[in-house]
């Protein structure tokens, strides 16, 4: 083992079984997007690091992206996140496409973290946006498409939460309060930190923004106002599209969702795990309606979320959500008795793939006994023998795994023979 070369710090090995829970997220996006109407699509692995410090601030692109010179001499990074490519890619075509665009990916990113429970340096992601509608009901469109993944792996209402907030609403309390335009960025990364951090470091922070002990006091019971969302008519609109979309029993107003990328205009959210045993939160997003200027196009209203794998993956193996790993993805083994007669196994594994069937050879002639063996290992089902007296007769022996049971088939009949064993499970 000391000879292995070990995989770079951050990244992930998916072996089988990994990959399944990997695919069976991706295929829940899937089916979740296309519920509502999205598109797929995808954008680089690799672009100019301009492209993200446009708009995602230094942490992003100095302490998290991976950056580096390639070989004309051009600073690029892996891709951290892919809503800067999505508005450099619409602002491209923004004469040709048909508003609203609803466009979703789930693919590769890479970011420079400290790896630790819920958090790699390589994970993959689900993006979801919808460009051109600027109206409380498309920020409800894509929670409920979010809530609609989480009905889809089985999450309930107990287990995962949606929480909604509003940077425009936020905004006016800070007018309320007072607070100087030059300190609302700071100050409203602070309170998307709150529960993050311990009450006394939270308010020493906050007093060293410059807010007085009314001021704090005021921002403290803001923050605690549940019913605050009642204040506004955007956030009144997008809670009864909520209900009137059948999802709301998964979402609550809490004022202390802000979101920290610089982007984000108005509704905001982020989902979380109600067990606790995962502090991270499993997606975030809202509305950023003035990125694709940013990038060179004409102004135009979006809303959209990402949510990476790694976080969802724990959460759906604490929940025993995952469904049973299936070793193999064929339920069929042709056995190849002894060298003369490996093409006949070939050409009856050919057969059975032309009616649609997934069939696996085994590679090489072997005993009878090890090749069950290996094929009860994989979870295979069906077995199909062609001995000397089979290949003399025109027949195949058909070795059901899931009851024991044989039987000796014309070979002109064996394909609905081994669909007859495959149907009755």
């Amino acid at each position: 083992m000391k000879n292995i070369i070990q995989p770079v710090k951050g990244t992930r090995e998916f072996y089988p079984e990994d990959m399944a829970l990997r695919n069976f997220i991706n295929d829940k996006v899937r089916q979740a997007s296309q519920a509502f109407g999205y598109q797929e699509w995808d954008g680089p692995f690799i672009e100019p690091i301009d492209l993200y410090a446009a708009k995602s601030g230094d942490e992003l692109v100095k302490k998290q992206s991976f950056v580096f010179n390639d070989r004309g001499g051009d600073l690029v990074a892996l891709r951290p996140e892919l809503t800067p490519s999505l508005a450099r890619m619409i602002a491209k075509r923004q004469n040709e496409l048909s508003f609203p665009v609803r466009w979703w990916s789930f693919g590769p990113f890479w970011r420079y973290e400290q790896p630790q429970r819920g958090r790699s340096r390589e994970f993959f992601q689900w993006n979801i946006d919808m460009l051109g509608v600027d109206s409380p009901e498309s920020d409800a469109e894509l929670i409920a498409v979010a809530v609609t993944f989480f009905k889809l792996v089985g999450l309930k209402p107990d287990q995962v939460q949606i929480r909604v907030g509003d940077r425009r609403l936020m905004e006016t309390q800070f007018d309320s309060l007072g607070i100087p335009p030059e300190n609302r960025m700071e100050l409203s990364g602070l309170v998307d930190r709150r529960t993050k951090m311990r009450p006394e470091a939270w308010e020493t922070n906050a007093s060293e923004l410059g807010l007085t002990a009314e001021q704090l006091g005021s921002l403290k019971s803001i923050l605690a106002n549940n019913d605050l969302y009642k204040s506004s008519e955007s956030l009144l609109r997008v809670f009864a599209t909520l209900e009137a979309l059948g999802v709301r029993d998964y979402v609550v107003f809490d004022p202390n969702i802000m979101r920290g990328l610089l982007y984000y205009t108005g509704t905001v959210f982020e989902a979380f795990d109600l067990s606790g045993s995962l502090p991270r939160a499993i997606f975030g997003g809202g509305r950023y309606d003035n990125l694709l200027a940013d990038v060179g196009g004409e102004p135009l209203p979006a809303v959209g979320f990402a949510m990476g794998d790694v976080v969802i993956g724990l959460l759906l193996k604490e929940a025993s959500l995952i469904p049973p790993y299936v070793p193999a993805p064929s339920s069929v083994l042709v056995t190849v008795f002894d060298d003369s007669l490996i093409l006949e196994s070939y050409s009856l594994a050919a057969t059975l793939r032309q009616s649609g069937m997934n069939v696996m050879v085994y590679p090489e002639p072997a005993k009878l006994p090890k090749q069950f063996k290996f094929a009860d290992k994989l979870g295979i089902e069906v077995v199909l023998v062609i001995g000397p007296d089979e290949a003399a007769s025109g027949k195949v022996t058909v070795k059901n795994l899931r009851d024991g049971s044989q039987q000796t088939v014309e070979r002109s009949e064996i394909v609905p023979a081994v669909r007859r064993i495959l149907e009755s499970g």
